[in-house]
């Protein structure tokens, strides 16, 4: 909200004290009583009426009352004017904030709704504001849908357990709703009322234990993300190939690509070039001709720490190089052992030959 009204509040009040204490003083400068003098001034200033206190008859004294009178009543005018302003503009902002967001959540079709915007659900709302995917989202906590307007989002106060608080965000017409509170009851909660409002919205749910998971599915979760176990993943990737796991880091945010390739079949190996290995000083086409071509090299990490993707087939290898290549397993089996790669457990696939 503007300061404007503040400022104008204070400079209002500042000008009526002083004007009232001079008054005040011109009054008792002429003989009066202090106490006569400041009776004087309220009922002047406020047009009370109840008389003078002693006869005006002097011009000096018909002045002074004229003066107090005028800038008085001005200063208590725009003083009382600056409080007005202050509440019509939080009533109009905040009913042009509601019927911008009516308008908003109109709108939308095929949208997703986010219930929560903690630490997980912030995340999820930042990608779909970055990728331009419509979306909305709920929140208790009023200080968070503030943030959440200030970022750009649609968003609105509500409880998302709430039937009427999910139909006026439109779940007949959203295609995802996604529950990341980080409160397994009151998740489930949420995906059993969004499934009986509509039957094909898709829903995804963060559980915070295994033993919810079946729990939140029978609720009409489709999805479940262990939020404990995304991160345990992500660690243990970083621990054990921290060269494939950097190349999967993008704006900040990455997935377990790993989990995904293994589901085709495929995976993601990392092989070192160690001190004494003869293809020291050979080509990346070398290994890719004496290989079987059932991989694909993706990149390689220069032993001073820079990463070529799509690196070139001339490239040439140096103690402490990796390579990086996804293949099927049978195949990357056979390259390791035509390079006699030594596989060595809970480390990168290391190459000696």
């Amino acid at each position: 909200m503007s300061s404007k009204p503040f400022r104008r509040i204070l400079i209002g009040m500042i000008v009526f004290l002083a004007i009232c204490i001079s008054a005040v003083a011109g009054y008792v400068g002429y003989g009066w009583d202090v106490s006569d003098a400041l009776y004087m001034v309220v009922i002047t200033i406020f047009g009370v009426g109840y008389g003078e206190v002693k006869p005006i008859e002097t011009p000096e004294l018909r002045l002074l009352t004229i003066a107090v009178i005028v800038f008085g009543y001005g200063a208590a005018v725009y003083t009382v004017g600056g409080f007005i302003q202050l509440l019509i503009d939080g009533e109009l902002q905040e009913i042009l904030r509601s019927r911008k967001m009516s308008q908003g959540i109109a709108g939308l079709k095929g949208h997703t709704i986010v219930c929560g915007f903690g630490r997980m659900g912030s995340i999820v709302a930042e990608e779909l504001l970055r990728s331009e995917h419509p979306f909305l989202v709920i929140d208790q906590d009023e200080s968070r849908v503030d943030e959440a307007h200030q970022a750009g989002m649609l968003a609105m106060v509500g409880n998302a357990s709430d039937e009427d608080t999910l139909n006026e965000a439109g779940i007949d017409r959203a295609k995802t709703l996604a529950t990341l509170l980080p409160d397994d009851a009151a998740n489930a909660f949420i995906c059993v009322t969004a499934r009986d409002l509509n039957r094909s919205v898709e829903i995804i749910s963060r559980g915070e234990s295994r033993s919810a998971e079946k729990k939140l599915r029978r609720c009409g979760a489709d999805h479940v993300i262990m939020a404990a176990s995304v991160g345990a993943k992500r660690a243990f990737q970083l621990i054990t190939r921290p060269t494939a796991a950097s190349l999967l880091q993008t704006d900040g945010a990455s997935g377990d690509i790993n989990g995904e390739l293994s589901a085709v079949g495929l995976q993601m190996e990392e092989l070192k070039i160690t001190a004494g290995s003869p293809m020291i000083g050979h080509t990346l086409s070398e290994i890719e001709i004496r290989g079987n071509r059932g991989f694909l090299i993706v990149a390689l990490r220069k032993s001073d720490g820079n990463v070529e993707m799509n690196p070139s087939g001339q490239c040439s290898l140096s103690d402490g190089d990796v390579v990086i290549v996804v293949g099927h397993r049978d195949d990357i089996a056979a390259l390791c052992r035509v390079h006699t790669l030594k596989r060595q457990a809970m480390t990168y696939r290391g190459a000696k030959h």
